[in-house]
């Protein structure tokens, strides 16, 4: 298996890619902490793979990098992303198509490109949040952007289907990332303790693998 784990320097993207590597897949990962992403590199012997995914033909180039340096590719995580917090009023126009951007349309772009790559039983997961059925007041703009991606994914697995490629939409519950430690505005809200990232990543990983049951936050 070659895997490509978009957003893989987060708390969760990082343990997927750890779970991928320990089913022996050979794995790139991409992200932009520089630091955090040479040791995970380095952790699990994965080559690194630069890119801005907001920036014109970003996601083409993040795919196509990891294409060339594994020799091809099997599965794409996208788990990169970014959240803002408060009330619509109270945020800058920036922020908003920030959030839109990282959150909708960069996920879009990477599952396009893709396809140039995925075979008969490739994979592509994307990582949403239980926000896209659940919508949350202060999240409004995370919510709808998380939303829309569900939908894209729904169209775009039957896009696929004929294609062999599965297109996953993962929808976990909170979880202790640390990213609303990094919000792109805003203050997070008190959150009631989430679940450890690595057993949620062992259970996306399973569900790309296709083994056992699927857990109802993955369709």
């Amino acid at each position: 298996m070659r895997a490509l784990v978009i957003g893989a320097t987060g708390g969760f993207g990082s343990e997927v890619a750890r779970s991928l590597a320990a089913r022996g897949a050979r794995v790139a990962v991409h992200g932009r902490n520089t630091d955090r992403r040479a040791s995970l590199a380095q952790e699990i012997e994965a080559p690194q793979i630069d890119g801005d995914l907001t920036a014109p033909g970003g996601p083409d180039a993040v795919v196509d990098e990891a294409a060339r340096a594994l020799g091809g590719l099997d599965i794409v995580v996208m788990s990169a992303g970014g959240v803002a917090f408060g009330p619509v009023a109270d945020l800058a126009e920036k922020v908003l198509r920030q959030v839109i951007e990282l959150d909708l349309i960069a996920p879009i772009l990477v599952a396009r490109a893709a396809t140039r790559y995925l075979a008969k039983d490739g994979v592509i997961a994307q990582v949403s949040a239980v926000v896209a059925t659940q919508p949350m007041a202060g999240l409004a703009a995370y919510s709808a952007a998380k939303a829309g991606l569900t939908a894209f994914d729904v169209a775009f697995r039957r896009e696929m289907r004929r294609a062999g490629v599965r297109v996953l939409d993962a929808r976990p519950p909170h979880m202790e990332t640390g990213l609303a430690t990094r919000p792109i505005a805003g203050t997070p809200p008190g959150l009631a303790e989430g679940r450890n990232p690595r057993e949620v990543a062992d259970e996306l990983v399973a569900a790309i693998a296709g083994d056992g049951d699927t857990p109802d936050w993955i369709s």
